[in-house]
């Protein structure tokens, strides 16, 4: 019974990752009708109302005791706090990507996966050496992906980084709050807060959409809003309460190879020699991040046995 609840939860969390990584690909079609904040706001509060049916189904369900156990004040907490990270963090990959390709989007968002550990030094959480060579090969990777003939970063791809970071701190809340809380509500909630925030970005520096740029991206806003936030990221959060958040980012880096893969089969995307070896230096800091440390005890372990055979 132990070992299927982890791979229930990968699965949630590998389905999470496929479908983000598709919805690169849609998010830069949208932009071709709507522009970047009105494009987040009408997704988030599409993904609320995919969700809000389904906690209250749940909710009616739960018994008295059950619903005594779920802390309401701590859910709602939770759901404004992500979705205040969210709301930024979308919106800085929205506008990002409409000046870069959906694989070099991808790839440099995965950076996550690299800046959650190192967030978690200030939380004093121990950092090997591991950790900043990883760190070190993939801010290598990035340059050799990103950079255009002068040492800076093209503006989508500086956006999307800062998406990274973000995104990093969301992960990070949701590992802390997720026990705690009711997750799909915290879920309809963090999508309620970024909709809200969105659409007042939309009345401070954009124009509201005209229905019919809306009904001409219908496809890649129903995509984006039903499966991307109202199934992809309610399935991060509930994949994330029952696995350890360092096998969470792995699995949800995957949108990475997934976007490149995209781009390639549906925008007809290509990359240069050098930003495909850029891509790959990434990916393998992502996965060198995630290599268990040889502990201790199993160094001591094999120390004693090494003695014990030469005696």
């Amino acid at each position: 019974m132990m070992k299927q609840t982890p791979m229930k939860n990968m699965f949630f969390l590998f389905t999470a990752a496929l479908i983000w990584g598709i919805a690169f690909v849609a998010q830069q079609v949208g932009m071709d009708y709507i522009e970047p904040f009105a494009f987040t706001g009408i997704r988030s509060l599409l993904g609320v109302l995919v969700l809000a049916p389904t906690v209250y189904l749940i909710n009616r369900k739960k018994t008295e005791e059950q619903k005594a156990e779920i802390q309401d004040r701590t859910t709602w907490m939770g759901g404004i706090l992500c979705g205040v990270l969210l709301c930024i963090a979308a919106n800085l990959q929205q506008i990002g990507i409409q000046y870069t390709t959906v694989g070099k989007a991808g790839f440099i968002t995965a950076l996550y996966i690299v800046i959650v550990p190192v967030l978690g030094i200030f939380l004093k959480r121990r950092a090997g050496l591991k950790l900043w060579i990883s760190v070190f090969i993939a801010m290598l990777g990035l340059y050799l992906l990103c950079m255009k003939g002068s040492f800076s970063l093209a503006l989508g791809d500086s956006l999307v980084f800062f998406c990274a970071i973000i995104f990093s701190l969301h992960i990070m809340v949701i590992d802390y709050f997720v026990p705690k809380v009711d997750s799909v509500k915290m879920s309809c909630i963090q999508f309620l807060v970024a909709g809200l925030l969105s659409f007042v970005c939309v009345f401070l520096w954009e124009s509201l959409p005209a229905w019919d740029m809306i009904w001409a991206a219908r496809v890649p806003l129903l995509y984006t809003g039903i499966l991307s936030c109202g199934v992809a990221y309610t399935f991060q959060i509930v994949g994330q309460k029952n696995i350890n958040p360092t096998v969470a980012c792995l699995i949800l880096s995957l949108e990475a190879v997934i976007s490149v893969l995209a781009g390639w089969l549906i925008l007809q995307e290509s990359m240069t020699n050098r930003e495909i070896f850029g891509a790959a230096l990434m990916f393998f800091a992502i996965i060198l991040a995630q290599l268990p440390e040889r502990s201790s005890k199993t160094e001591e372990a094999e120390e004693s046995c090494l003695t014990k055979e030469s005696t």
